[in-house]
């Protein structure tokens, strides 16, 4: 299984990216979808999930309203829309895939490599 995250980069405070992440080795339509964050010198953060329908989105208090998450599985790619970004959002973002059911903000069975999202102020 491969999960490959891209997308990251730098943007000015209040600009927008999009990460993607492109899942391979798996049936991807059978898992829920993960979007983490590691600041540096900070433990890694939930930030957004997706299930495997449309209705199931979860987000972080944090970046609620700012971020969204959806999915192609046709493609076999999650994405994160990150709009209104802020200096506290600076961090490696990784993506995650999870079977099974139970909370979204852990127990992930795949993880990709992280993506660095840099915001500047």
């Amino acid at each position: 299984v491969q999960l490959q995250a891209s997308g990251g980069g730098l943007v000015q405070a209040g600009g927008s990216l999009r990460l993607s992440c492109a899942a391979s080795g798996l049936t991807f339509s059978n898992y829920a979808m993960g979007w983490f964050r590691q600041a540096p010198g900070k433990e890694r953060e939930f930030v957004a999930a997706m299930g495997r329908s449309a209705a199931s989105r979860y987000f972080a208090d944090s970046v609620k309203g700012r971020f969204t998450i959806s999915r192609d599985n046709s493609k076999k790619t999650v994405y994160l829309q990150m709009n209104s970004l802020q200096f506290e959002d600076t961090a490696i973002y990784y993506c995650a895939a999870k079977y099974g059911s139970g909370t979204y903000r852990r127990d992930y069975n795949y993880w990709g490599q992280g993506t660095l999202v840099t915001v500047s102020s």
